[in-house]
């Protein structure tokens, strides 16, 4: 989930964790990411706007931090559903690389086409 700060800007503010799947797939609970998101805007106070699901983050500890086919095909599948009502969703893929956080980010629109986007790291330690 994430904040709205400034035009096309939005920081993640909390994440999720689901069960693990295997060694190239994971398993995600729709009922438990509902009641995250929805525990999430309760506790920000219902402002949609502001606060609200960015889309899904996985792992690829042992490949590209690029998205896969299947990823690709899963969220734009989830971007273009029109009872799920998102103006777009947002991939983040990450993996440590001794001892180094990579990532990418992709959002995915309602007219089905996908977009590179920006990733920025912050030291928070």
């Amino acid at each position: 989930m994430a904040e709205h700060v400034g035009v096309n800007h939005f920081v993640v503010r909390e994440l999720t964790v689901q069960k693990p799947g295997g060694i190239a797939s994971f398993v995600r609970s729709l009922t438990k990411a509902v009641k995250a998101v929805q525990a999430y805007c309760g506790a920000t106070g219902n402002n949609f706007t502001r606060f609200n699901y960015l889309g899904e983050w996985h792992s690829h500890p042992l490949f590209s931090v690029q998205p896969s086919s299947t990823d690709h095909a899963t969220m734009r599948s989830l971007a273009t559903d029109i009872t799920v009502g998102a103006n777009f969703a947002v991939l983040l893929i990450f993996r440590l690389d001794a001892g180094v956080l990579e990532g990418s980010a992709h959002t995915y629109l309602p007219d089905g086409s996908i977009h590179r986007s920006e990733l920025d790291l912050e030291n928070l330690a």
